[in-house]
């Protein structure tokens, strides 16, 4: 049976010069996929914006739905087939990296660039459902069929003409004219992309890339447009106190180590030299094993020396520093730093770039940041500071600047993430807790979780025992054990082994037995315990057990939700409900519905003897394959892609409000506004820490600063 008119796609044609818009009163979404091919003798990897700021435009492929691919080589043709209109006929233009294609047809088309409102991007639709990026490996998930020879080759093609050929060569570029049969067989490449954009564009799901989180995305698009204003006098002040600093480290490892090692920085000749020279053998050179090396009083002072140089050259920002260097624009600015969606499954922001998202601890405070940034810019850092490289990588922040006449108003959210899995998980007793803390009347929730694990009073709970709350806080709630509070504590230096030395006699005796047993048990199954003693694993074990029991509903919401995993995926086609989520499984995909109405989702989801697993790409090995996963990590997953979902709401309203949004770092939002008393930090805190309709219940708190520069608060 005929399908109705209705239901039926209308075939939209379109020449090279003239488009007809189908009937107005048609319910018709006509799409146009297109590509764009360029040449630019900046590097790509300095960012997008740059790049696009000098680069060639040769060759534009498109379509119109399910037309035929038109190709124009703008080497051959300079005349421009899109005229005054042509973009605006479309309701949605579709790009893969949209970012990348929608800043070329800008700077190329400035008087008939089409609107952000009709850009769309398969890359982000891929990552807002746990795909990676890239539409090769779409293309192999998907199965999307393509000739994996000739896309081979048509790679080889994109290295040919769109970058320079090295330097030694006599032919800087290879064009339409050095190269006309490669040329050609370029130009049938840059069509087979659009097909493979096309199927993959059909295949993806929309529940991740439509309505709010599509506006959001618009949203995330004026923010890399806009950028931030960067102090290059800092970095460049920082790059070069950085190479005189280490220039001085090199030669004093060669005359420590009589020349056998020519820098701090060559690991594997710096451990054999030390095995050689001190008989020690290091498991690695990280910072937390040499700063326990380094006090350790037994070990001698050439050593100890030794590795504060080690630790000093490895200390340094210099990549950062010069990544925001080579990725300025002429107008001072440094753009397109953050990738929509680009955490995996949480939906997060990640960065690109300059990493904005990765940026180091400062180990000084703020005042001797200042300081320090004046000491760099005349070139006296090295007079006043015993340590260069701890201070530039502890004023990377600084970099980020306010432009004349404008300040920074920052605001991040407070603990949203252990907010949200209390939350979440029903906790009422903790969710109090913020309220009256946020209300000043209630405890540090740090000496709060450290009480509660072991019912004293909060103004019982000591300093060093607080540190042990913190600790707790951050390692526990997504089922961590032992091998996360050792992880955590090891960020927080604190020693283990004296910890559980100061702790032993106060711990209560019912958990001290059953965390003795599970240690006997663990050497029995001959599983790690991490190098630790006998008294220092129990004790972070009984750690770990008085927070479960202080916290037993989101200790037991992670056997919940992983049995609701376990059920959808052998049940699919069925919602199951879970406190504040829903889980389903349709064909390949396991979603956890979350209160925004947003979705977590695990393609290919398998069950094996009661176990969960799904495709993804390995954190590690950077490579698609199958992850198993737990309780604990579903939930961790689903808190933070929660906690994503609180600022994505508020974002908006901020930006609409004149706190122009220049940059998002975790939970923590970085705004440009006039330098005025009607903009200010309290009201930007009001506003990210508004509760949105669907989180009814949840205590937000946000507090930040304003300043003509960035910094850690």
């Amino acid at each position: 049976m005929q399908a109705s008119v209705c239901n039926q796609r209308i075939p939209y044609r379109a020449c090279a010069v003239h488009t007809m818009r189908p009937d107005p009163y048609m319910d018709v979404q006509v799409k146009l996929y297109i590509d764009t091919e360029t040449f630019g003798e900046t590097p790509i990897k300095h960012g997008t914006y740059r790049y696009i700021q000098d680069c060639e435009l040769m060759v534009v492929t498109w379509a119109v739905d399910d037309g035929p691919v038109k190709v124009w080589d703008r080497t051959a043709s300079p005349l421009s087939p899109f005229s005054f209109g042509f973009f605006s006929q479309f309701d949605e233009i579709i790009a893969h990296n949209a970012m990348f294609d929608r800043g070329v047809i800008a700077k190329h088309f400035p008087d008939r660039a089409p609107s952000l409102e009709n850009w769309r991007c398969t890359m982000v639709k891929a990552m807002a459902h746990s795909l990676p990026g890239s539409l090769d490996k779409l293309c192999d998930i998907l199965q999307v069929p393509i000739d994996l020879a000739k896309h081979k080759h048509g790679k080889q093609l994109v290295q040919l003409f769109c970058k320079p050929r090295p330097k030694n060569t006599k032919l800087r570029r290879a064009t339409r004219e050095t190269h006309p049969v490669e040329w050609a067989s370029f130009l049938e490449y840059a069509k087979a992309d659009i097909d493979a954009m096309r199927e993959v564009d059909k295949r993806l799901p929309t529940w991740n890339y439509t309505g709010g989180e599509l506006a959001l995305w618009h949203l995330d698009q004026r923010i890399n447009d806009r950028g931030f204003a960067v102090d290059m006098d800092l970095a460049n002040a920082a790059i070069g106190a950085t190479d005189r600093e280490q220039h001085r480290l090199a030669t004093a490892t060669q005359d420590i180590t009589n020349g056998e090692v020519q820098k701090a920085t060559q690991r594997d000749a710096l451990l054999e030299h030390i095995l050689a020279e001190y008989l020690i053998a290091l498991p690695d050179l990280q910072g937390a094993t040499l700063e326990r090396r380094i006090a350790d009083p037994d070990l001698p002072e050439g050593l100890k020396e030794l590795l504060r140089l080690r630790l000093q050259a490895s200390t340094t920002s210099t990549s950062k520093y010069r990544a925001l260097i080579r990725g300025v624009t002429t107008d001072g600015r440094l753009k397109g730093t953050l990738q929509f969606d680009g955490a995996g499954r949480t939906r997060r922001w990640s960065g690109r770039t300059f990493q904005p998202q990765n940026l180091p601890r400062p180990a000084l405070d703020h005042d001797e940041i200042e300081f320090g940034i004046d000491a760099l810019k005349a070139g006296a850092a090295d007079l006043l500071y015993p340590n260069v490289m701890q201070l530039t990588s502890s004023a990377i922040r600084g970099c980020i600047v306010a432009p004349r006449g404008k300040k920074l108003v920052v605001s991040d959210l407070s603990n949203i993430e252990g907010r949200m899995l209390a939350w979440l998980a029903g906790e009422d007793w903790k969710l109090q807790a913020f309220r009256d803390f946020d209300n000043g009347t209630g405890h540090d929730l740090y000496k709060l979780a450290y009480a509660k694990s072991f019912s004293i009073q909060p103004d019982a709970v000591s300093k060093d025992q607080r540190q042990v709350g913190k600790v707790q806080e951050l390692a526990l709630g997504y089922e961590g054990g032992v091998g996360a509070f050792l992880t955590f504590s090891m960020a927080y230096n604190i020693d283990l082994e004296a910890m559980a030395h100061d702790a032993w006699e106060t711990l209560p005796e019912g958990l001290v037995r059953e965390a003795g047993d599970f240690h006997d048990w663990t050497i029995k199954q001959k599983r790690s315990t991490f190098g630790l003693s006998r008294e220092a694993f129990i004790t972070c074990d009984v750690f770990k057990r008085g927070w479960r029991n202080g916290h037993p509903n989101v200790a037991s919401l992670w056997k919940e939700l992983e049995s609701a995993c376990v059920n959808a995926v052998e049940g699919p086609g069925r919602a199951i409900p879970c406190r504040k989520f829903k889980v389903r499984r349709d064909g390949a995909w396991l979603r956890i519905g979350l209160p925004s109405g947003s979705a977590l989702c695990y393609p290919h989801p398998r069950v094996d003897d009661g176990k969960l697993s799904y495709m993804g790409v390995n954190q590690y090995t950077r490579k698609w394959e199958r992850i198993k996963t737990y309780g604990g990590k579903l939930v961790e997953n689903a808190t933070q892609s929660a906690a994503r979902d609180v600022m994505a709401h508020n974002m908006p309203a901020i930006d609409a409000a004149g706190y122009r949004i220049i940059l998002s770092v975790h939970d923590e939002l970085l705004t440009e506004t006039p330098n005025s008393t009607d903009y200010n930090v309290d009201q930007l805190s009001a506003m990210l820490a508004a509760v949105p309709d669907w989180a009814e219940g949840l205590p937000l708190a946000a507090a930040g600063f304003e300043d003509t520069r960035y910094r850690k608060d």
